[in-house]
């Protein structure tokens, strides 16, 4: 029997060798154990993984919890074995070592291809080392059409660029601006401190921050006149969005069925607030700019995608940011584009933070090129952000 290798297009086997290489050969694999697709069946050896590894808890995961997973990694339009998660088998049967991947498709030039959105790469510490190599070296660019993730590690981000990915750094910065400082720092305090959010202290917050805004003006924002904000569908914001991308060459494809996926799962992130999706007119009634986000009333609005008209950037991040203020938000966060870089840095009480490196790796030189050239559309929805697993489970 051949041995089976991952490729990027799915798994193919390897040449035929000698019959006293192939037996030695199987021994070998034997003794490493296999890098596989993840099945249904692995849910809940890999719910366990991920608890221990990100949880620090080493509880299989609840029945919400596989739930979720057989949902995010299996249920999408665009699954298949070869799009889907791999996961590395020792010698015993044991899974040590996985990576969870979401397939998206994207346009590259005039041509659909579908990529891989990476989500967690989990290895059982010193046991899961040898699993954890198989499947980086399974996941180097000339073998892969396309991966990406946007939470990546310091030191995952070093095992992309040495396995041929590159890094985006304007991507892996998450842009954030404070509306009201105090409600916004206790929001801060009780991300690291849980356990301070049911006591009364966020009370005193409204006050001050009405004294600050009377005191410093560049907490609220300012926006041209004569534009407006209006609640927008999600079919909407995609029929948009397939028009106002087209000024990127490497941009999501979101056919109406795979949106419609990723909208549904979106939805369910609740700990980051309600889905929602408001359009930006201008004067004349024409949008300009669309905003999908997650709102939690008076707390933090985080925005996963704005796509707008090429040259109105200006113009839609000054709607965007005013609609949030005069919502009540404290605080709206969202990733860096490069496109959207000059508008953003003309706003105060606006800050950028480093949250993870956005790295991707493919075998096909114009993906490379347009993503160099800030010729390439990522992030928000077509990326983590839109995930439960960081927040919700």
């Amino acid at each position: 029997m051949n041995a089976l290798e991952l490729h990027g297009n799915g798994a193919v086997p390897n040449a035929s060798i000698p019959s006293d290489r192939g037996e030695a050969n199987a021994d070998a694999t034997n003794r490493r154990g296999r890098v596989r697709p993840m099945e249904r069946a692995d849910i809940a050896a890999i719910s366990k993984l991920f608890n221990c590894i990100f949880r620090n808890d080493d509880r299989e995961g609840s029945p919400e919890f596989h739930s979720y997973l057989d949902t995010a990694f299996f249920s999408s339009p665009l699954y298949a074995p070869e799009y889907g998660s791999i996961l590395h088998e020792n010698s015993a049967g044991r899974i040590d070592s996985a990576v969870l991947s979401v397939p998206m498709q994207f346009w590259v030039g005039e041509r659909k291809l579908t990529g891989r959105l990476l989500c967690a790469f989990m290895a059982d510490g010193k046991p899961g080392a040898i699993g954890a190599a198989h499947l980086a070296r399974t996941l180097r660019a000339k073998r892969q059409d396309f991966i990406f993730s946007d939470n990546a590690s310091p030191v995952s981000a070093d095992h992309w660029e040495a396995g041929g990915g590159h890094i985006l750094p304007i991507q892996s910065l998450e842009w954030r601006r404070v509306l009201r400082p105090f409600a916004s720092a206790a929001e801060r305090l009780c991300a690291v401190m849980p356990a301070l959010r049911p006591t009364p202290f966020k009370l005193f917050a409204g006050p001050l921050d009405g004294l600050a805004r009377r005191l410093v003006a560049s907490f609220t924002p300012t926006a041209e006149s004569g534009y407006r904000v209006e609640p927008a569908s999600f079919e909407e914001f995609r029929q948009q969005a397939e028009i106002l991308l087209k000024r990127f060459s490497v941009r999501p494809v979101w056919s109406a069925e795979e949106f419609s996926w990723l909208i549904s799962l979106a939805g369910k992130n609740t700990a980051c607030g309600s889905l929602n999706c408001r359009k930006i007119l201008d004067r004349n009634g024409e949008t300009v700019g669309l905003v999908l986000y997650f709102g939690q009333p008076k707390r933090i609005a985080r925005v996963l995608n704005v796509i707008c008209l090429e040259g109105r950037e200006r113009q839609v991040i000054e709607q965007m940011l005013a609609f949030f203020d005069s919502e009540g938000y404290c605080e709206a966060r969202g990733t860096a584009q490069p496109f959207l870089m000059k508008a953003l840095m003309r706003q105060r009480q606006l800050t950028f933070k480093h949250s993870g490196y956005f790295c991707f790796a493919t075998r096909y030189s114009e993906i490379v090129t347009a993503a160099l050239n800030d010729d390439i559309y990522v992030g928000g929805l077509a990326s983590e952000r839109w995930s439960n697993l960081v927040a919700g489970f």
